[in-house]
């Protein structure tokens, strides 16, 4: 199956585009130069549903060329580690209290955590079927989703279902559903599939903003279309990525920022599946993993999708808010170089010349330019890591907000009307 990802159109495939991408790199991120990786999907066709069990699983879609495996055999071999790591083959030491009463160890508390977790979020973990040119003329693929509203709303990437003609939902009890593509996000690789059932069962949504390096990750999906609901674990590994992801045919590219890095293993098929954290919420969407090493896996924070999410149970369209500039996040290095009188904010300019402001864009109708640096959004600084693409995700289009520019030494507060951002 052919990758559906989008071209960029940025002037750069590394300059941060308010109106492409929700973000950019953090300082922190050494993952700012291309990296090629395979998709978390895969194009092999699904094998037919076994007769006994009825939860048999399907595998994965076409994805991002992040390449979300870095091979069959290596991904099976790391899945396989992590099911070593999560199950106790052997008999609890015993030990001897001092009155000499002999007891069994009690359970390690992370693996009373992950089973409980899994409980909560698995019998909401989906496979989708996508063909192409319908079952009898193009090939077929599948990868991961989850049911986060109980009317029938699923979450998973866009390169999962984006250019498909027909979608078959299977959940974790073996019921299966035609599924229709609700609506693509003109700004992340997410999507929606909706499907119409009754006593549907939907994870419970976290948070991501407060995640930390360290914490318990764990990751659920269907690898390669025949393991239905494998889960990993791992830790979070660093917030705030950004990784160059292409498709399986190495023919598009596109820059993905903010990302969660974790070392949970996410194979083909795990596309789409969610992130989750110790108490069973969702915190993130699987994306990639990088063909290049091991336990490097990424995964969209759910903060990012909750706004398309809650359009949707609304029965609204898909759509993101736009200023309309190019920029750069301004960071310590950046201020010494360029001379800048701070070392936080954004940066409107580009680095080859082109438009810096898009002509007609909300940016234009409030008199930005080339050179401004935007410090704050309705008195919130604008950070690298807190960047303007990620400060106006809460808001909506038509929304007018305030930003503080610094121009010539002097900071001026500006209103901006948000427009939509152009698919």
């Amino acid at each position: 199956m052919t990758d559906s990802r989008d071209q960029p159109t940025d002037p750069e495939a590394t300059q941060p585009v308010e109106v492409q991408h929700y973000g950019t790199s953090s300082t922190r991120d050494p993952y700012s130069t291309p990296q090629h990786a395979s998709p978390s999907w895969t194009s092999r066709p699904p094998e037919p549903p076994r007769s006994a069990p009825a939860r048999a699983g399907l595998g994965t879609v076409p994805i991002v060329s992040i390449a979300v495996v870095a091979g069959i055999v290596s991904g099976a071999l790391s899945a396989v580690g992590v099911a070593n790591l999560v199950v106790d083959r052997d008999p609890a030491p015993l030990v001897a209290e001092p009155d000499g009463t002999t007891v069994g160890n009690v359970t390690i508390d992370e693996s009373s955590a992950v089973i409980s977790a899994v409980a909560k979020v698995a019998p909401a973990v989906v496979t989708i079927q996508s063909s192409v040119g319908g079952a009898l003329e193009g090939a077929t693929g599948s990868g991961s989703g989850f049911i986060y509203d109980p009317n029938g709303f699923i979450l998973t990437n866009r390169h999962v279902v984006e250019d498909t003609t027909q979608l078959v939902v299977i959940l974790d009890d073996g019921r299966r559903f035609d599924g229709t593509v609700y609506g693509i996000d003109t700004l992340t690789d997410l999507a929606i599939v909706k499907i119409d059932g009754t006593d549907l069962p939907y994870a419970p949504i976290g948070s991501s903003a407060a995640l930390e390096p360290g914490q318990l990750a764990i990751a659920v999906g269907n690898p390669l279309g025949d393991y239905a609901n494998t889960v990993t674990t791992g830790v979070v590994s660093g917030i705030g990525r950004q990784i160059r992801a292409s498709g399986a045919t190495q023919n598009s590219s596109d820059v993905l920022r903010n990302l969660i890095q974790t070392d949970a293993a996410i194979n083909p098929g795990n596309s789409g599946g969610p992130l989750v954290n110790s108490a069973g919420q969702v915190i993130g969407i699987n994306t990639a993993v990088s063909e290049n090493a091991q336990g490097l896996g990424f995964s969209i924070p759910i903060d990012v999708a909750k706004p398309i999410m809650a359009q949707a149970v609304a029965g609204e369209d898909l759509v993101r808010p736009w200023i309309g500039v190019y920029y750069t996040a301004v960071t310590p290095a950046l201020a010494e170089e360029e001379n800048l009188s701070v070392d936080y904010g954004a940066l409107i300019g580009t680095t080859d010349g082109s438009e810096a402001v898009f002509p007609g864009s909300p940016a234009e109708q409030a008199g930005l330019q080339a050179g401004d640096i935007i410090v704050a959004i309705n008195g919130t600084q604008v950070t690298a890591d807190s960047d303007l693409s990620m400060l106006i995700l809460p808001f909506s289009a038509g929304d007018t907000i305030t930003l503080s520019v610094l121009r010539d030494s002097s900071t001026e507060e500006v209103d901006v009307t948000l427009g939509e951002l152009p698919g």
